[in-house]
C-alpha cells in the first residue's frame, strides 16, 4: 500500500519568528485575563452588595475564558492531552481540510467567469506594451531570448538534428507526390502574375550579358558552323544571329505585352496542367524527386547546412550589436508601442488572452487546485497544525479575550436580573 511522503518541516523564516513572538504575547494576554478573573472571583467570594456583582462577572469571565480556550485549543491539539472527541481537528482531519480548500479554491477562485473577468480588467496587453516600449526593458527581453536560444542550440547535437530533418522532412517529402502540388502552385503563380518580375530580371540579365559579350556569342556560332562553309559566311551568320538575339531580348524587355511573354505563360500553364493530370509528367516529377532526395550526399548536405546555420545563429546571438539582435530589439519596441497605443490591437490581444485563460481554467482547474490537497497531504499532522496556528493563532486569541470580557458582562447582567426578580 503506497503512502504519501511526508514533507520535512520548513526552516523558520524571520517572518515566522515574528509571528511566533506575537502569538506568545497574545496567549500570555488572554491567559493573564483568565488569571485576573480568577483572582477577582476569589477575593469577592461570598461578598454582598456591589462586590456580589463583581463576583458574578468574574465567575462568568472564567467560564467564558475557559470555554473559548477549549474551543481555540481544540482546533490544533487535544486540550490538556485528554482524548476528548472532536478535538485536535486540524491534525486529525488534515486530508479533509486539504480537499475542502482545494474545492473552495477551484470553485470560487478558478471559476471560468472569475478568471475571464480578472484577465479582462488587468489590461495585460496595455501593460506589456507600456513595459516593452522602454528600450531597456526590450533589451532585457532580447537578452533573455538570446540566452534561451543559445542554450537550446548547445544541447542539440548536429547528427541528431540531421537525423530529425531526414526523418521528418526528407521521408515525408518522399511519401508524397510532387506533381499535383507543384502543378497547383505553378498554376496559381501564373494566374497571379507572380512570375513576371522574375521573367523581367532574367530577360534583363541576359540582355545585358549579350550587350557585353558580342565576341563570345559570335565565336560560339562559328564553332557550331559546318566545316565546309567559308569563314566569312560564318562570321556574317554569327553577327546576324547576335544582332537578332539582342533585338529580340530588347523588344521583350521593353514590351510587357510581348508575344514571347505570352508564349512563356502558355508553356507554364501547360506544364502546370500536365503536372496535375498527365501521368507521364507526374511520373517524371516523382522520378526527379527520388533522384534528388535519395542521393547519398543529401543527408550530409543537410547536416552541413544545419552546422552552417547554427554557427551563423550562434555568432548573431552572442553579439549584442548583431543585425539579428538589433532587429529583434526594434521589433519588440515597435510591438510594445503598438500595444500601448492601439486600442484595437489591445482588444484583440486581450481577447485571445481571455479565451486562453478561460480554456485553461475550464479544462485544468481541478489539476491546478490539487496542488493544495497534495501539499497538505505531504505535511506532517503536527507540523501542519503548528504552521496554521502560527499564521492564524494570534487572531484566534482575541476569541479568548472577547470570551472573557463578554462572559463577565453577561454574568453581571444575569446576576442583576436574578436580584431584581427576587
Amino acid at each position: 500500500m503506497s503512502t504519501v511522503p511526508v514533507a520535512p518541516a520548513a526552516s523558520p523564516t524571520p517572518a515566522d519568528e515574528q509571528r511566533r513572538r506575537d502569538l506568545r504575547r497574545m496567549k500570555a494576554l488572554a491567559t493573564g485575563l483568565l488569571v485576573f478573573a480568577a483572582v477577582v472571583y476569589v477575593l469577592t467570594l461570598h461578598r454582598g452588595g456591589f462586590l456580589g456583582y463583581v463576583n458574578a462577572g468574574a465567575e462568568a469571565s472564567m467560564v467564558g475564558a475557559v470555554a473559548d480556550w477549549f474551543a481555540v485549543t481544540a482546533l490544533f491539539r487535544r486540550p490538556l492531552g485528554l482524548p476528548i472527541p472532536h478535538t485536535a481537528l486540524i491534525p486529525t482531519r488534515k486530508a479533509f481540510i486539504g480537499r475542502s480548500l482545494q474545492e473552495f479554491v477551484a470553485t470560487n477562485f478558478l471559476a471560468e467567469d472569475v478568471v475571464r473577468s480578472r484577465v479582462t480588467s488587468a489590461q495585460v496587453s496595455r501593460r506589456i506594451g507600456t513595459w516593452l516600449d522602454d528600450p531597456d526593458h526590450a533589451a532585457r527581453v532580447t537578452g533573455e531570448v538570446a540566452s534561451l536560444a543559445r542554450g537550446a542550440m548547445t544541447v542539440m547535437r548536429d547528427e541528431q538534428v540531421a537525423a530529425v530533418l531526414e526523418s521528418v522532412v526528407l521521408r515525408r517529402a518522399l511519401e508524397r507526390p510532387w506533381g499535383p502540388p507543384a502543378g497547383r502552385l505553378l498554376h496559381r503563380v501564373v494566374d497571379d502574375g507572380a512570375h513576371r518580375r522574375l521573367v523581367d530580371v532574367a530577360v534583363e540579365a541576359v540582355h545585358e550579358w549579350l550587350l557585353a559579350n558580342e565576341e563570345v556569342v559570335v565565336r560560339l556560332v562559328i564553332e557550331r558552323a559546318p566545316i565546309w562553309t567559308p569563314n566569312w559566311v560564318d562570321q556574317r551568320i554569327g553577327h546576324r544571329a547576335y544582332a537578332e538575339a539582342v533585338q529580340l531580348l530588347g523588344d521583350v524587355r521593353a514590351d510587357p505585352d510581348h508575344r514571347v511573354r505570352h508564349a512563356l505563360d502558355g508553356v507554364l500553364v501547360q506544364l502546370a496542367t500536365d503536372l496535375q493530370f498527365d501521368a507521364e509528367t507526374m511520373r517524371r516529377a516523382d522520378a526527379f524527386r527520388d533522384g534528388v532526395l535519395r542521393h547519398p550526399d543529401v543527408r550530409g548536405s543537410v547536416q552541413a547546412l544545419w552546422v552552417t546555420v547554427r554557427k551563423v545563429l550562434e555568432e548573431a546571438i552572442d553579439d549584442p550589436s548583431s543585425e539579428l539582435r538589433l532587429r529583434v530589439l526594434e521589433g519588440l519596441v515597435s510591438l510594445g508601442r503598438r500595444l500601448a497605443n492601439d486600442p484595437a490591437l489591445q482588444a484583440s490581444v486581450d481577447g485571445y488572452l481571455v479565451d486562453a485563460a478561460g480554456h485553461l481554467v475550464s479544462g485544468y482547474r481541478n489539476e491546478v487546485a490539487t496542488v493544495i490537497s497534495e501539499t497538505v497531504d505531504r505535511w506532517d499532522a503536527a507540523d501542519a497544525s503548528r504552521r496554521i496556528e502560527l499564521h492564524v493563532g494570534r487572531d484566534l486569541q482575541f476569541i479568548r479575550i472577547n470570551g472573557t470580557v463578554v462572559g463577565g458582562h453577561t454574568g453581571q447582567v444575569i446576576h442583576t436580573v436574578t436580584v431584581l426578580a427576587g
